[in-house]
Parts: structure tokens; sequence; C-alpha cells
């Protein structure tokens, strides 16, 4: 794709999924000339939209929004006229049109469609969650999650995330690397909604081997090895202790059962 092609950024106070579908179809009359199409989903306070549209000053953006909070929707339009920024609102206009015609008015209520059935797309937006904030991609979600999960490399995280995303819990996961400083935002959070995994190092070790060698690598490198696994336990349940967070043992769990464990813990939260 053309660098100095115009950015989309699609924002909604919902999942987005009208204006991206809107985009894609108005996007492919234009070969492969657009940089990058970027939702934003259920933005729902002011400090989103400013950032959003700081980040979209940056480059030859488009904002395209489906934005019925009419808070939010006057921020993001202010914004977008301060700096110049081109906005294309996809439902604004017939909504108006429809006010001065029908016998009702509007409900001004973001994602009403949705509710036709509202625990499939409930699940829709907990699974697109889960893959958004998977292993630590954005420390961002971590401050929307209904859960958080973190702990050493093979402790389940991701499978764990996506199980509870079919269970409608938006959850983001954290891998903990000593080398690495936890995300600030964990410690923004109540502890009451980080889950800490841990497991038994014989179990882990064998775990990580048999992972090694799946990827054709030597299973005796450093990632596998006893001692380093014993020290990123050691790191990781320090960081438990200091979050004060609930800590789960998952050596001998199905995911399912280690699921219902964190499900119960939230339902008491």
């Amino acid at each position: 794709m053309m660098d100095n092609g115009p950015r989309i950024f699609i924002v909604s106070d919902s999942i987005g999924e009208t204006a991206e579908k809107v985009v894609k179809a108005v996007a492919i009359q234009f070969n492969s000339d657009i940089t990058e199409i970027r939702k934003e989903s259920h933005v729902t306070d002011k400090s989103q939209i400013l950032r959003i549209i700081q980040e979209a000053r940056q480059y030859n953006s488009i904002v395209v929004y489906t934005i019925v909070l009419q808070d939010l929707k006057k921020t993001l339009e202010e914004e977008c006229d301060k700096y110049g920024i081109p906005r294309v609102d996809i439902i604004g206009p017939l909504m108006e049109a429809l006010s001065k015609m029908a016998a009702t008015t509007p409900k001004m209520e973001a994602g009403l469609i949705y509710k036709l059935d509202e625990q499939y797309f409930k699940r829709v937006d907990a699974v697109e969650f889960a893959v958004k904030y998977d292993d630590g991609k954005d420390p961002r979600g971590i401050l929307n999650a209904d859960a958080v999960l973190i702990g050493v490399s093979r402790t389940s995280k991701t499978p764990l995330s996506m199980y509870l995303a079919h269970k409608n819990y938006r959850v983001a996961n954290v891998p903990l690397v000593p080398e690495i400083p936890p995300p600030e935002e964990l410690f923004q959070i109540s502890s009451k909604r980080i889950i800490g995994l841990t497991a038994d190092p014989d179990k882990l070790n064998l775990i990580r081997r048999e992972r090694l060698k799946t990827l054709g690598l030597n299973d005796s490198a450093n990632y596998a090895s006893m001692e380093r696994i014993l020290l990123e336990l050691e790191h990781a349940d320090s960081l438990f202790r200091k979050l004060g967070c609930t800590v789960i043992d998952v050596s001998k769990k199905a995911v399912e059962e280690t699921a219902s464990i964190v499900i119960q813990l939230l339902k008491e939260a």
C-alpha cells in the first residue's frame, strides 16, 4: 500500500460494523490507494475521541463515524474541524431526515440494532476484544477488560481468553517476562479483575520442550530450561503479590475448569 495514501479512522460508540462495511465498499473502488483502515469501537468517552484525533492528525486522514451519543459526536466533529480533518457522518443525515417525518423521536441509544440478538453480538464483541488485546499487544485494553489474565508463557492465557470470550466476557491477557516491566495499566484497575495464572515448573518444562519441537527448534533452548522457568515463575509470583490478585494453578486443570473458577470470581467481585 502507498504510504502517502489516506488513512481512514472508523469511530463508533458501538461495534462499528456499519461504518466498516460502508468504508470497505467505497475503498475497494480505489484499488490499493488506502494506506490503512483503522476501526475504533466502543468509544464512550471524550478522552478516547481526543486520542484518536491526535493520532489521525499525524497522517493524511479521514474520520468516518457512527456515533449517536450527542456529546461524543459534538466533540469528534469539533476536534476534526479544529485540525482540518475531513469527517463523514454515516448515520447522522438519515437520522435527521427521519426525525423530521417520523411521529416519534429517536432513542439516541448506541448499538440499538444489535439488541435484536444482544447475546450474539456481545459474544462477537468479546471475541474481537480477546483477539485485539491478546498477548499484551495493546495494554490499553486492560482498562476496559472484564478480566485480565497474567502469567508466564504456556499457562493457557490465550485459550482461556477465547473460552471466556465465548461466555461473553471481555478478556485481555499479558505475558510476564522478567526483562520487560509489567504495563502500568495493571496498577490502575481493581485487583479483583486480575487473575494470575501459574503452573508447576516440571509441567511447564514439558510443555515448552514440546512447543519447541513443534516449531522445529532444539528443545534444550533457554526458553525450556528449568533455570529459566524458575526465574520466570519467581518474577510472576512477585508481581502477583504486589498486585494482590487471585492466582490459579492451571497445572492439572482443563481450560473449562479454570474458566469456571474465573467466572465465579468475576461474579463475586
